[in-house]
């Protein structure tokens, strides 16, 4: 049964939503993002990923400064009267008024198993924290921070692999058929919203860029983890000689070596981390220098034994 929407999002990962939306044969009579904002040197203003897809599908854009208290805006969507409104990524709080409008709501999708990891970088903190599996999940959006009754959810497994670069993609395509799926069970009343339950929820804040910051009181995997969740920003970095350094690559050790210490041990260049743990480094790259592999590093600055990160 198509439906009429108005879709609200920005990033790439919302991109796949649309397309299986208008695929399915739903009605999007408009689709809402964030304005072109100024990238590069150049500082050219850059259409959002949405934005393009919605230009090459033919759909009606709108690209407001603000919602909340926006007289024309509030003005255009009543007068569509959607069906339901979808938000994925949008990047604004939904004002009451929007959340009132369509009859089956405002739903969103989001990039996990709530209600573990609410909040702007669900995504990049599940792996952080070392999970092996996380989802998808679509719910009805209402006043609180991603609070809303959950209507479907699918797993996803996160591989020992994965970043958040490789994650992200995996998730928006099981998200965007899982929407689809969500529309159609909304449509035909078969779905029974659920609540969260509160006690097991958990933050994924907006990253920024103090998390990159290496602590080497953690174990190496935990370093591991919060390396891959954090790419391409905030990355990990620490300090060697007063200046920054960026770990772009670097993998769990079984040398025992004291907290921050550097060590060369057999040819690879060791970091101690906490409970008698160490990481390999095995890309670096120093502040005004280029990328570098860890051998180079070595020849280049030759680390005293014992020398500290951070």
């Amino acid at each position: 049964m198509p439906l009429s929407l108005v879709f609200c999002g920005t990033p790439r990962f919302a991109v796949p939503a649309l397309e299986k939306l208008v695929a399915a044969g739903h009605r999007v009579h408009l689709v809402v993002t964030q304005p072109d904002r100024p990238k590069g040197r150049g500082l050219e203003l850059v259409a959002s990923p949405v934005k393009q897809s919605a230009l090459n599908l033919n759909l009606p854009i709108t690209q407001p400064d603000r919602i909340k208290t926006n007289d024309d805006f509030r003005a255009q969507l009543s007068a569509l009267k959607p069906d339901a409104i979808i938000v994925v990524g949008y990047g604004r709080i939904i004002p009451q008024w929007m959340l009132d409008l369509p009859l089956l709501g405002n739903i969103n999708l989001h990039a996990s198993l709530l209600p573990k990891y609410r909040g702007a970088a669900p995504i990049q903190w599940a792996i952080a924290q070392g999970e092996t599996v996380t989802g998808v999940t679509t719910m009805r959006i209402d006043a609180g921070l991603d609070t809303g009754d959950i209507l479907l959810q699918q797993e996803l497994a996160i591989e020992s692999h994965d970043t958040s670069e490789t994650l992200s993609p995996r998730l928006a395509a099981i998200g965007a058929d899982l929407l689809v799926e969500t529309l159609r069970g909304l449509a035909t009343a078969s779905i029974a919203p659920r609540p969260q339950d509160n006690s097991h929820a958990t933050l994924a804040p907006i990253l920024k860029k103090e998390d990159g910051l290496v602590d080497f009181s953690r174990t190496a995997a935990e370093i591991t983890n919060r390396m891959r969740g954090f790419q391409p920003w905030p990355g990990a970095f620490t300090k060697f000689r007063g200046k920054t350094l960026q770990i772009l690559k670097a993998q769990p050790a079984a040398d025992r070596i004291a907290p921050s210490e550097l060590h060369v041990i057999t040819g690879r260049l060791l970091v101690g981390c906490a409970r008698q743990t160490s990481l390999e480094l095995q890309e670096l790259q120093l502040e005004g220098k280029k990328r570098t592999t860890a051998q180079d590093f070595l020849h280049g600055y030759q680390p005293r034994p014992g020398e500290r990160l951070g």
